[in-house]
């Protein structure tokens, strides 16, 4: 490793409570025209496009928007909003949603600087010039896709997940305002919570890491230990939003610099596959690969046990990691997180589900080597839990 690191991280970022008030201020800033707004239908539907809409409209800011984005967003879906940027002549995204919408628009951002398909930039850094302005509003506490150079599209003719890791698809804007996530319901609270977490604990442990995303990640993995399930339960607990806002910010900014790991990995094939939900995926995987990980990390882990409020004196490393899968085991039950059994996971397809899983991008992170029949074991272990 040289004796340097960079640092990827967007150009600007607003937290807090009526932070979407300063789009139009940033929008002078990049000279931006007319805005694609790329987002879901169900935001569309409980109104969070429109509260970002009129705050547009309020200062005479153009846009079209695109509302298709579905979940595991697919090549077909980057090319439709793709289209609608170059029909509407549009130059610059603002992308509304969670990770899948925020997807979307850093795939149309890479396409608009760069031309050609977006599979041709599946891997790392495969784009040559930097991608179309992006405003990234957040609105669910746990995919961090505003703050990190990765995301993630499902080609549907193989059937698997692209990672595509790349500086130019950086956002200029990342927003993140607690009062467009107080609607979110607990289901998705949970699953993308469960996400930040993973997020940060693969960073911690990940073989590049270094002191700038240690930090971070153990201060996010704290505060979601703090205030994940009091959002759960609460979704008007403005506090615990703001918290959660920081967490996954802080977990996005840390595996955006350091890596990922095998739950990724793993997890990707799960949504390429199945379709399953990408928090839920991750969740269900998160404390399976701890347990695989631990004979490689497992001071990192008694780490991870401090930082969820543990009282560790007294334990071994082993018995501190131990006791932070469990933790986490607890909070997955307690937030009604499903079992892989409850998916639509099927036992036959596991060697081909591992192969992918070894070739994705995040795999060479990960703190300990895995074979094909480790991955295979992996998920049959997840399959059998109670």
């Amino acid at each position: 490793m040289s004796g340097y690191r960079e640092l990827y991280q967007p150009a600007h970022t607003i937290i807090g409570k009526g932070s979407i008030n300063e789009i139009p201020r940033h929008i002078d800033l990049i000279s931006g025209r007319k805005a694609l707004v790329v987002t879901d239908g169900g935001l569309k539907k409980i109104g969070t496009l429109k509260k970002v809409t009129d705050v547009l409209e309020r200062q005479g800011k153009s846009y079209a928007v695109y509302t298709g984005v579905k979940s595991n967003p697919t090549v077909s879906i980057v090319n439709e909003a793709k289209a609608v940027y170059d029909r509407e002549n549009c130059d610059y995204l603002i992308g509304i949603g969670g990770g899948s919408p925020l997807d979307v628009a850093k795939a149309v951002s890479i396409l608009a600087g760069n031309g050609g398909n977006i599979e041709d930039y599946n891997g790392l850094d495969k784009s040559k010039r930097t991608g179309a302005p992006i405003i990234a509003i957040n609105t669910t506490a746990g995919t961090g896709s505003e703050v990190t150079r990765a995301y993630v599209v499902t080609d549907e003719v193989k059937k698997s997940k692209m990672l595509m890791v790349d500086a130019n698809c950086l956002a200029y804007l990342a927003i993140n305002d607690p009062e467009l996530m107080i609607d979110m319901p607990p289901a998705l609270t949970a699953s993308t919570g469960m996400d930040a977490l993973t997020h940060a604990i693969e960073a911690y442990v990940a073989k590049s890491h270094f002191p700038f995303t240690d930090g971070i990640a153990l201060e996010a993995i704290a505060l979601i230990g703090k205030s994940l399930e009091k959002a759960y339960r609460d979704g008007h607990d403005i506090e615990a939003r703001t918290d959660m806002c920081w967490a996954e910010y802080m977990g996005g900014l840390a595996f955006s610099n350091a890596g990922l790991g095998m739950v990724h990995a793993m997890a990707h094939q799960l949504g390429g596959f199945y379709n399953t939900p990408h928090g839920v995926a991750n969740a269900i995987l998160l404390t399976h690969v701890m347990r695989y990980n631990t004979p490689s990390c497992k001071e990192r882990y008694a780490d991870v046990a401090k930082a969820l409020g543990i009282n560790i004196s007294g334990m071994t490393a082993d018995q501190a990691a131990n006791a932070a899968i469990e933790y986490i085991e607890g909070m997955a039950r307690r937030m009604k997180i499903p079992k892989l059994s409850e998916t639509a996971f099927r036992p036959g397809d596991v060697i081909t589900l591992a192969l992918h899983a070894l070739d994705d991008t995040g795999m060479p992170e990960n703190p300990r080597e895995a074979t094909l029949v480790d991955v295979q074991k992996v998920f049959m272990d997840a399959y059998y839990a109670k």
